[in-house]
């Protein structure tokens, strides 16, 4: 008598997105490591993506667009508590994405490069018609 489950065979691994079995290209793999950028680079831009990681330094990307902000608008648009505000703020110029002026007491902040914006929107964008594709098919 058989004391173990009952265990549905398992899928091969190749159908799951896994070699089943260890097969290296050398030339393959030595041109894809060429075509690589710099270890400095990559993490440059993993920092960046960190920073764009958070909803709202998103959003104040999304309030800023076409428009300058004061400090206390954009509090306002993001419901955070200002040195909240003044935290996603500094992320965003410390990135380049941002930049102030002042006026009097107030400081202003408008999109210094509305690349990084764009970059949001493509990957909001994807992610809205890779959602809607899915709803169909269900």
């Amino acid at each position: 008598m058989n004391n173990q489950p009952n265990r549905k065979p398992r899928a091969p691994k190749a159908r799951e997105g896994v070699c089943e079995v260890d097969q290296v290209d050398s030339c393959q793999v030595s041109e894809a490591r060429t075509a690589l950028p710099s270890a400095a680079d990559l993490q440059r831009a993993a920092d960046a993506f960190r920073v764009l990681a958070n909803p709202n330094r998103l959003r104040v990307l999304k309030a800023l667009e076409g428009r300058e902000l004061c400090v206390c608008d954009l509090r306002e648009v993001l419901g955070i508590s200002m040195s909240g505000t003044s935290q996603v703020l500094r992320e965003l110029r410390n990135l380049g994405a941002v930049e102030f002026r002042t006026e009097g007491k107030l400081a202003y902040y408008r999109l210094s490069d509305p690349s990084w914006l764009r970059v949001a929107e493509s990957v909001i964008e994807k992610l809205a018609a890779a959602g809607a594709s899915k709803g169909c098919r269900e």
